[in-house]
């Protein structure tokens, strides 16, 4: 009788709870790993343990009690399934299963953005100038030795995600309480704002650019084309998210430099999520996550290439495959609508309509006429998505602009009016 094989799974949420299907698929049984006994609140419902053969959980006791009780699965590698378990995962794999993840050393680099800049610079990479502190004072002194007083610049925690609380500083314009509104703030994935990060604003398109690394090999999964707009000192609020082909000239530009900054954060197996901004001086990193892409992007990228960040994890961990590309199979764009004020809903059914355009694949709608929803400020306070795909891309860019023209006329009942 064949052993059991088991796939341990750290933090399996957001995208991560896709794990569990992938390797079950393939005959493995799924173990969930989890900093705690509950997931955070932004990622709460993706949380499912019931899919899981068993959890374990960290708690107040250390990595190496953790990776005992591991033993039994006899894992030969792990993957984590979210931002949240990037350190924990790279910990327990340099315990369980040493050689088979990143780097350990550069375990900050991957998870803190103020880290990754400095492995940049030593790295000798192009990167935006920025310094994190919890000194307001210092941070005072560095902006104003780089000239940036004068400048635009931004202001976010060096240790969250999905545009939480990203935030964009004009030229003259208080700081200040932004920084105090950060600085100590429980973020997104449950962790602590210690510090605060300012940069110098980034200004061009932006690019997300997904990889699979295989022993410091990097292959593309797929290259997207950004658009985001800003609300008051917010920006980062997602419009569209754009495939590319992999011939693309802003693709032949962007992934040699996203390479090289795989390369300097010691990511050297597993799925890269980088968001790079192309300025008139060429590429520079926003950041890189090392784990897989998302907010469902692992389904759209399915949907535009027949592959997946998912996918290639399984492949590799379990035949020891690499692909170094991907094929557009269809032209995709997943739009997001946001809702301009936080309130009650009044016209929901404006959307009605959309199921019937030509190039109609999917919608989410979690809210409806008469809900109270949020104002929508970053990844996870959308109002809903809609994905369109298919050969033409001219027919997409219509559909677009009628979704785009429809989302205009959303009325909210503000909660202040």
């Amino acid at each position: 009788m064949q052993e059991q094989r088991y796939a341990v799974i750290v933090e399996p949420v957001s995208t991560g709870h896709e794990y569990a299907g992938a390797f079950r698929a393939e005959g493995l049984e799924p173990i969930a790993v989890m900093m705690a006994d509950h997931a955070v609140d932004a990622v709460h419902d993706t949380w499912h343990p019931e899919n899981f053969a068993a959890v374990h959980v960290l708690g107040d006791r250390s990595v190496e009690d953790l990776a005992e009780e591991l033993r039994r699965y006899r894992p030969q590698w792990l993957v984590a399934g979210s931002e949240m378990g990037v350190e924990l995962c790279d910990a327990l794999t340099a315990v369980l299963c040493p050689g088979t993840g990143n780097e350990l050393a550069s375990t900050l680099d991957r998870r803190d953005k103020w880290h990754m800049a400095q492995a940049l610079a030593r790295a000798g990479l192009p990167h935006l100038r920025q310094f994190c502190s919890a000194d307001r004072d210092a941070i005072e002194a560095w902006i104003a030795e780089q000239g940036l007083a004068g400048e635009r610049f931004v202001v976010k925690p060096p240790k969250s995600g999905a545009t939480d609380d990203v935030h964009l500083i004009l030229p003259g314009e208080d700081w200040h309480p932004v920084f105090d509104r950060i600085l100590g703030k429980i973020n997104h994935t449950g962790v602590r704002n210690d510090a605060v990060l300012v940069q110098e604003f980034g200004e061009g398109t932006e690019f997300l650019v997904d990889t699979y690394s295989v022993d410091g090999r990097h292959g593309l999964v797929d290259v997207c084309r950004y658009a985001k707009h800003r609300r008051d000192d917010r920006i980062g609020i997602y419009e569209r998210v754009q495939f590319l082909a992999p011939d693309d000239p802003d693709v032949a530009e962007v992934a040699p430099y996203v390479f090289a900054v795989l390369d300097a954060l010691g990511v050297r197996n597993g799925p890269g999520h980088s968001e790079v901004m192309l300025t008139k001086h060429g590429p520079r990193l926003m950041e890189t996550a090392a784990r897989p892409a998302g907010g469902g992007h692992q389904m759209i990228t399915r949907m535009s290439t027949g592959d997946s960040q998912i996918a290639r994890t399984v492949a590799h961990r379990l035949r020891g495959e690499f692909r170094p590309g991907y094929a557009l199979r269809q032209h995709l764009s997943a739009v997001f609508i946001s809702s301009p004020a936080a309130g009650i809903w009044r016209n929901g059914d404006i959307f009605d309509g959309v199921d019937a355009l030509p190039t109609f694949v999917d919608k989410h709608f979690p809210h409806g006429t008469g809900d109270l929803v949020p104002a929508t400020d970053d990844l996870v306070t959308y109002l809903a998505w809609v994905i369109l795909a298919g050969p033409d891309p001219d027919q997409i860019e219509a559909d677009y602009q009628r979704i785009k023209a429809i989302e205009s006329r959303i009325e909210i009942e503000r909660e202040d009016a």
